[in-house]
């Protein structure tokens, strides 16, 4: 498959997608809180989508029916929204797509249900926040993907905590899942990673566990991928368009 490179006025469209997206945020998370169901969260987020204009992003993914997935503790990504009782303290990564005129946008974010001021659990959120930040700054004509790779290994790695190897960050337009895959670990010499230029559109993204960050699938849940030692996981993604001289954060 090659990179679907993007028009300035795809672009725009795009653009829209993600306010669209971070106005369903802004709107739901306030609401989150322990007592509440997954699903409830997973209806309130289709209800603001559609009110905004957009549609539902992942259920265009085959047999996958809802706007969010909504990964609790030790689930890691793709966890369908369900009748799980939201408690005091839960460790919540919600991840939601929006579709717009064609394009989709995507962005993930972990934190804690309620109140929890356990500093272990702040301090593991915050080193992703801070490694998606620096990450972005990287994304750039001139840069690469290793340049990315390289900075969500070192700021988890040194915190003291473990990359989920086998999930990547990745291009998006179109179709929610593109080229270029974008590593959260270094593989390669950067230069021999795709170089970013003008005109992609990617989400970037990292995945990392308090533990091994060896995964697995759930038992008996269909989508749901935890980590195999049942440690604290979380997520930080954003999608993100590179223009000649700049990059925008769509999300």
């Amino acid at each position: 498959a090659m990179i679907q490179y993007k028009t300035p006025e795809e672009i725009k469209i795009m653009q829209k997608c993600g306010e669209i997206l971070k106005k369903v945020m802004a709107k739901v998370v306030p609401q989150i809180k322990p007592g509440m169901t997954t699903l409830k969260i997973d209806e309130l987020a289709q209800a603001e989508i559609k009110k905004l204009g957009g549609d539902l992003s992942f259920n265009k993914v085959d047999g996958y029916k809802w706007a969010i997935c909504a990964s609790v503790n030790d689930q890691l990504v793709h966890t369908p929204p369900s009748n799980y009782v939201l408690k005091n303290g839960d460790v919540l990564t919600i991840d939601i797509g929006v579709y717009y005129e064609g394009f989709h946008t995507d962005h993930a974010t972990t934190f804690i249900v309620g109140t929890n001021d356990d500093p272990k659990l702040k301090t593991f959120l915050n080193v992703g926040k801070v490694a998606l930040e620096k990450a972005l700054k990287e994304v750039k004509v001139g840069n690469y993907v290793g340049d990315v790779s390289r900075v969500f290994q070192t700021e988890i790695e040194n915190a003291g905590y473990s990359i989920v190897k086998r999930l990547t960050g990745h291009g998006l337009g179109r179709d929610l899942h593109e080229e270029p895959y974008i590593p959260c670990f270094v593989s390669k010499p950067r230069t021999e990673t795709t170089p970013f230029k003008s005109g992609m559109v990617v989400a970037i993204e990292v995945m990392y566990a308090m533990g091994s960050g060896e995964m697995m699938h759930e038992p008996g849940n269909r989508w749901s991928i935890v980590t195999s030692d049942g440690s604290m996981s979380a997520q930080f993604e954003h999608s993100i368009a590179i223009l000649d001289k700049n990059t925008l954060i769509l999300t």
